[in-house]
């Protein structure tokens, strides 16, 4: 295997067969000790995260697949916290989407001229482009189009898989007394320029509440895999 790729999470590594192994590992966002899944730069490492961030993956994207939505995921070893993954295109220079089926966070900040903290949304979807010395500006559909980083198909296609894929996560948490507030995937392309979820799908990228109340990644994902 050759290491391609050295990520604040993960690392990639090129298979034979074309394929790319993610592996996980321990490392964790966040600042002064504290883990921050918003933060850019690694905080902290905290012993069995790769783990538990690899096995909701599976559990979805097997889910994910199942339901007949394309993703990159391939298989899983979680002895040595590995994923095997088809090789995709990220769209520009990166890009992240955001459903939101609650009104907080960043959505609040911009709008809460016009609506209340924690009001519903219809599944709400959003794209920012990663940047963080700009903020991860939004970007809109005209605007993607425009700048070349994507075509009015896979935009449609995206959203359509984003509020399909929302509302399996958000069911799985509904079951468990847990309510999906939002989410963020990134997508990229094969090929032929057809969509597929990629990255992973972890406690990290969502943001759920019990009673009321937010919960941390770390606790979210005990409380996910609870008998």
């Amino acid at each position: 295997m050759k290491k391609i790729y050295t990520g604040k999470t993960k690392d990639v590594f090129a298979l034979e067969n074309g394929n790319y192994l993610l592996k996980f590992k321990d490392d964790c966002t966040g600042k002064d000790g504290v883990f921050d899944p918003g933060e850019n730069s690694v905080g902290l490492t905290i012993e069995g995260v790769g783990d538990v961030n690899l096995r909701m993956s599976i559990y979805f994207f097997e889910k994910i697949n199942a339901a007949g939505i394309r993703t990159h995921f391939v298989s899983a070893n979680l002895a040595d916290t590995t994923m095997e993954v088809l090789p995709a295109k990220v769209f520009g220079k990166g890009l992240e989407v955001i459903c939101r089926h609650k009104a907080v966070g960043s959505f609040y900040r911009r709008y809460n001229d016009y609506i209340e903290e924690g009001a519903d949304l219809p599944a709400y979807v959003e794209m920012t482009f990663k940047n963080d010395a700009k903020g991860d500006p939004l970007v809109t559909k005209e605007g993607l189009i425009v700048l070349g980083v994507m075509t009015a198909q896979q935009y449609d296609d995206i959203a359509e898989m984003t509020r399909k894929i929302t509302q399996i996560v958000a069911d799985d948490m509904k079951a468990k007394g847990l309510v999906l507030y939002d989410i963020k995937f990134e997508f990229g392309y094969d090929k032929d320029g057809k969509v597929m979820l990629i990255d992973e799908i972890a406690s990290g990228n969502m943001r759920v509440y019990k009673d009321g109340k937010y919960i941390d990644p770390m606790t979210l994902s005990k409380l996910f895999f609870a008998k």
